[in-house]
């Protein structure tokens, strides 16, 4: 969605996306923040990206017609029959446009995420 642009930070990569889309993205960033405040953002490969006690912690990203959440394969793993409605790959869920993002379910990804880290496992 963003043309493969490379970014410095998440709101050029925000900026960078069609003006419906900037709204949700930045829900997502504002719902990862709250979940994990300590967490730095930054940008890898080439997507907006927490980082957590040196590790990434989760990624997401604006696509055609998802924004898809990356937490790592664990987020998905534990998270499976909540997600079960999405489409989903190893380490990532897909949340079509068409269909109202779950912020509740990404915080708590996030949340489970973060203790996840802190504890070093993976």
């Amino acid at each position: 969605m963003t043309n493969k642009k490379q970014f410095t930070t998440i709101d050029e990569y925000i900026k960078a996306c069609p003006e419906d889309v900037q709204s949700i993205l930045e829900k997502i960033r504002q719902t990862i923040r709250k979940a994990a405040p300590e967490a730095v953002e930054t940008i890898s490969y080439g997507m907006p990206t927490f980082n957590l006690a040196g590790k990434s912690l989760v990624y997401f990203a604006a696509w055609k017609n998802h924004i898809a959440l990356y937490p790592i394969p664990s987020g998905t793993e534990a998270f499976k029959k909540e997600l079960s409605r999405y489409k989903r790959t190893k380490g990532s869920v897909h949340f079509p446009f068409d269909k109202p993002i779950p912020y509740d379910l990404v915080e708590k990804i996030v949340r489970f995420r973060m203790k996840e880290d802190l504890e070093g496992h993976r």
